[in-house]
């Protein structure tokens, strides 16, 4: 009912007389990868309106699968594992909502994403929002799925406990990975009210796993109150590097960001955003929100500093939009997603 992002076609001479060139171009995905295939071009919202159609990830067209796809979005609806402001099972939802007003280049980098990658929205992860550890092993099972497919990830969350699963199946394919992880806390809590799995604990249960390179770990915009005087002792104690959130006031991150890919190197490496990282004066629609964060400006510094590295999987959690009813906050995670999309591998810049 809705085909507003098949390709369209310019059937008559007034209007092909009508539409530019480059208008064309936006409609028209005429241009193919080496494979044969051609890309998926989001509709110019200039000839469809954004309030029209299904709401996919950024207006893409949806797919049951990754097969074919050079990257996916993915949405991961659980707040299971949250410990204190529920609503993130609603983030994937919301973002797609938001992200109707993403277009399709992006003007501060030049990245042309859909001129490099085939992209498609896959849905969402079948989860078990009654049952924690069931949820974790269908998110595991899904991105097996996903990452056999030679497909990488960009997934829309969901608490942080998903990032655990995730990084066990990125992990099965890849080896140990470097991880960025943008956030206002360091999740690497043992067990919390007698769990060893959720929101507070996911990195703790990587290193226990061998997952994460941990010479190759960085965290950043760590912030809040603590447990304990020094509340990321057992993260430097791994080898992470920890970036609070004071070396980070008033002044860019790109320096900071020459550094972490001096440290990331060539081998692989996941991409994890919480949106709580963000102040929640940007951000208030999280769970679990903490004062004095970085800006939107410096979240984008980050992701932007992620460019020639080997990203194998992105994420952006902890949206909860009942918190927030103007919605910025998931219209914030859907930009934040975009600029991971335009920092992966292969992507075209002018």
């Amino acid at each position: 009912m809705f085909p507003c992002w098949k390709k369209l076609s310019v059937k008559s001479a007034a209007a092909a007389n009508f539409l530019s060139l480059a208008s064309q171009r936006a409609l028209t995905p005429s241009r193919k990868s080496s494979s044969g295939k051609r890309f998926n071009v989001p509709p110019s919202a200039e000839f469809v309106a954004r309030v029209s159609g299904i709401p996919t990830m950024a207006k893409l067209p949806y797919r049951d699968s990754a097969d074919g796809l050079d990257a996916a979005f993915v949405g991961v609806p659980i707040d299971t594992g949250t410990s204190n402001r529920p609503g993130a099972r609603f983030g994937p939802r919301q973002i797609r909502v938001e992200s109707a007003l993403l277009r399709a280049y992006n003007s501060g980098t030049r990245a042309a994403p859909y001129e490099s990658l085939v992209v498609a929205d896959i849905g969402d992860v079948n989860v078990n929002v009654y049952d924690l550890k069931d949820t974790c092993r269908r998110i595991r099972e899904a991105y097996r799925k996903i990452l056999a497919a030679g497909c990488i990830p960009l997934t829309m969350g969901g608490d942080h406990t998903i990032a655990y699963p995730i990084l066990q199946a990125v992990a099965e394919k890849h080896g140990p990975v470097g991880l960025i992880h943008v956030d206002a806390h360091a999740d690497t809590s043992d067990v919390v009210l007698g769990e060893k799995i959720g929101h507070g604990t996911p990195f703790r249960r990587c290193v226990e796993e061998g997952l994460l390179n941990c010479e190759r770990v960085v965290q950043i915009g760590l912030r809040g109150t603590g447990y304990s005087p020094d509340s990321y002792e057992w993260s430097r104690a791994q080898g992470f590097r920890v970036v609070q959130v004071e070396e980070c006031w008033f002044k860019s991150l790109a320096p900071l960001m020459s550094e972490v890919r001096a440290q990331m190197g060539l081998g692989p490496v996941y991409l994890s955003f919480d949106i709580d990282a963000l102040d929640p004066g940007f951000a208030p629609g999280t769970g679990t929100p903490e004062i004095a964060g970085l800006t939107p400006t410096q979240g984008v510094e980050i992701i932007r500093g992620c460019r020639h590295l080997n990203l194998v999987g992105c994420d952006l959690v902890e949206v909860s939009p009942p918190y927030d009813t103007t919605g910025n906050t998931a219209l914030t995670g859907a930009n934040l997603l975009f600029e991971m999309l335009c920092v992966l591998p292969k992507v075209k810049y002018y």
